[in-house]
């Protein structure tokens, strides 16, 4: 009897064993203990596989650029190693050293009347020399770099330094003050070029990221999305920036705002921010404005662009507001193409070539795409009577630098 006891104690115990070995093992690895059912299960009843999760790292794509990198561990996660890999080498850091004067400095007798005897002592500071950081983003392995014209504005010398922290000496090709935007040009062969988009305009909500030189920073990245297109900030002539929440900071100036594939799509220019630094108010100039940009100054030296010579503000925003369309003249240059075509001051335009004109940008971004000595027709209203007349498109005349 006794025997018996200790061999059905000794079953019970087995039996409590393989049951937390089976526990632990369907805890620690589940496909194992799938397997293991397989194995024991009937013919009769046929496993039948869940449906698969996994997500393809490699989908086809038709785009030119690499794809983001995908990968599943409990769900999706996005990364853009791929798109940095492909557009990081092409933005550099630029040091411009500048030499500044110090406004001068007048010292006046505290004492009235020999204030009226001497009219002060004028004191020069001697000159400083500053250094201002910034970005720049290579464009085919030619050399050219495009960057901000105020990074390098009043620069008496400039240095770049490449992505594998190579330095190399840089001249100016041309500025062009208009658009914030200047051409520079290093030597070396096999530069890495970046790639720009073709895709056709941004989308508001795209992913895009910044990369740079912030205080110092080189090869910095950020990454934020499309906040607002065609913004317009009042500090340049021609304007349509993408507006961003990617973080960019003193230094990013120049440098590459680039989409998921590592395509460039714009060049960073400018922040709103109360404290100096980025909350996620960023701007950059459109890669189709910079593409036009340099190549307008490696071919002439300079942007050559269409001009009327007029003044405009837009219809809306003086007389009236449920108009959609239409730009007001509110000044005409002597001798101007629009003082020679007949245009008023006060006239309205509502039509360029045929065209409903939309805002003054609009029409100063069409006019500005024409070569000079082309002509146009203008249709319009004047003391509310249509009008229209034809103009033939002067050279802009080059804004200069200040500073």
């Amino acid at each position: 009897m006794r025997k018996l006891f200790r061999f059905g104690l000794f079953v019970f115990e087995f039996a409590v064993l393989g049951l937390a070995a089976a526990f632990v093992v369907s805890v620690v690895s589940p496909a194992f203990a799938d397997r293991v059912r397989a194995v024991f299960a009937s013919p009769a009843a046929p496993i039948i596989a869940p449906p698969s999760t996994s997500v393809d790292n490699n989908p086809p794509s038709t785009h030119g650029g690499a794809m983001p990198e995908r990968e599943v561990s409990g769900g999706v996660t996005v990364s853009y190693a791929g798109a940095v890999a492909r557009a990081a080498p092409a933005v550099v850091s630029i040091t411009a050293n500048k030499v500044v004067s110090p406004r001068p400095q007048v010292l006046m007798p505290t004492n009235p009347v020999m204030q009226r005897r001497f009219p002060g002592i004028v004191i020069q500071s001697p000159k400083q020399r500053l250094q201002s950081l910034g970005s720049g983003v290579i464009v085919g392995d030619d050399g050219y770099v495009i960057t901000n014209n105020h990074v390098i504005q009043g620069a008496e010398e400039i240095e770049v330094i490449l992505y594998d922290g190579s330095m190399r000496r840089a001249r100016i090709i041309g500025t062009d003050a208009e658009t914030d935007l200047a051409v520079l040009k290093i030597d070396g062969d096999g530069l890495p070029g970046i790639a720009i988009s073709n895709k056709g305009s941004l989308n508001v909500g795209d992913v895009v990221l910044a990369i740079g030189n912030p205080f110092g920073l080189n090869r910095t990245v950020t990454m934020g999305i499309v906040s607002a297109l065609g913004r317009q900030l009042k500090m340049s002539t021609y304007e349509d920036f993408i507006q961003t929440d990617a973080a960019i900071n003193q230094g990013n100036s120049g440098g590459a705002l680039i989409d998921a594939y590592g395509e460039l799509v714009g060049i960073n220019a400018d922040i709103v921010s109360p404290t100096g630094g980025s909350v996620g108010i960023g701007f950059a100039i459109p890669v189709n404005t910079a593409k036009v940009v340099l190549d307008q100054i490696v071919a002439h030296g300079r942007v050559i662009r269409g001009w009327l010579g007029a003044e405009y503000a837009d219809v809306a925003s003086l007389q009236n507001p449920n108009s959609t369309h239409g730009v007001a003249v509110l000044d005409i240059y002597p001798q101007g193409a629009a003082m020679l075509a007949g245009l008023h001051q006060g006239d309205i335009l509502l039509e360029f070539n045929g065209e409903a004109i939309a805002n003054q940008l609009e029409l100063r971004n069409r006019e500005a795409a024409l070569a000079p000595g082309t002509t146009v027709q203008l249709s319009g209203q004047r003391n509310g009577e249509p009008f229209t007349l034809q103009a033939t498109l002067q050279e802009r005349p080059q804004r200069q630098n200040t500073g």
